[in-house]
């Protein structure tokens, strides 16, 4: 099976009701779908944490680096696979949970420079609260990390002029066609996004990145993900995004279903991310 084709399998499973209160059963099976993916490439590790006593679930696989390069600080990627109330969130965030688990079959079969973890938060839609804990704990163990990469809705896309909006200001520096993916990172990262950037141009897609100072705090919209906590407590993070609600109409709707993302789209950023993650 072709890449376009797994990544439309792992929709087919992940793109559903899954808010952790209010469609648990969805979420149950989500949760479990990822872990059975993940376990093909290594053991996966299920990281806890408790929010008003109730527990609480991140999924974690770690791989290895290229022989010799095992003592390296690790590349973190990750998704979040919960949805808020009501909608099956194919792009949000179905899409960026896709790539993760393709991520983890290309980084399995050819390692890259890095040790890499794949991480699959919950409660994003909560508060990034999955990823919050998970990176204090970090600091709190002082665990180095080379670049931490949160893949936040990644598969829509349209060519029409004027599809693309931005925070006031932007849209003089950046295209008006919202056909682009977006890599948006503290200002330590950029020589990453231009790599990656690269890699996903070559790979078909069209790409833009842009540099947040001070947190991200100039312009809000650019800490509505996994990265914030990160940046947050002094590591480098980019955010890969295709925008969200600056472009995709179906964002936190009912109607944000597969047939409205462009999976050959979606393929390319897939491509891009993987070729990209080997030269870091």
């Amino acid at each position: 099976m072709n890449l376009k084709h797994q990544l439309e399998e792992h929709l087919a499973h992940i793109a559903r009701e899954r808010d952790p209160y209010l469609a648990t059963e969805g979420h149950f099976y989500v949760q479990q779908y990822i872990r059975h993916q993940f376990q093909r490439w290594g053991t996966v590790e299920t990281w806890e944490f408790k929010i008003k006593a109730r527990t609480h679930t991140n999924l974690i696989l770690n791989l290895p680096a290229q022989p010799g390069r095992e003592n390296k600080p690790p590349i973190l990627i990750g998704a979040h696979y919960d949805a808020v109330p009501g909608t099956p969130g194919a792009d949000d965030n179905a899409s960026g949970v896709a790539v993760l688990l393709e991520l983890a079959r290309s980084l399995s079969a050819q390692p890259a420079r890095y040790p890499v973890q794949l991480i699959a938060f919950d409660l994003e839609e909560y508060g990034l609260l999955g990823s919050a804990h998970y990176a204090e704990a970090l600091v709190q163990q002082k665990e180095p990390v080379r670049l931490m990469l949160s893949l936040e809705m990644l598969g829509y896309c349209s060519q029409e002029p004027n599809s693309q909006n931005y925070p006031p200001g932007l849209q003089y520096f950046y295209p008006n066609q919202g056909n682009f993916i977006g890599l948006i990172g503290n200002l330590g990262t950029i020589p990453d996004m231009i790599r990656l950037c690269g890699s996903i141009h070559e790979a078909g897609v069209p790409s833009c990145w842009l540099p947040a100072g001070k947190r991200g705090l100039i312009v809000q919209a650019t800490r509505l993900s996994d990265h914030a906590p990160f940046w947050d407590r002094g590591y480098r993070a980019i955010m890969i995004t295709d925008t969200a609600f600056m472009r995709n109409p179906h964002y936190h709707q009912p109607s944000d279903r597969i047939e409205t993302l462009n999976l050959d789209f979606l393929t390319g950023i897939c491509q891009g991310l993987a070729i990209g993650l080997r030269h870091l």
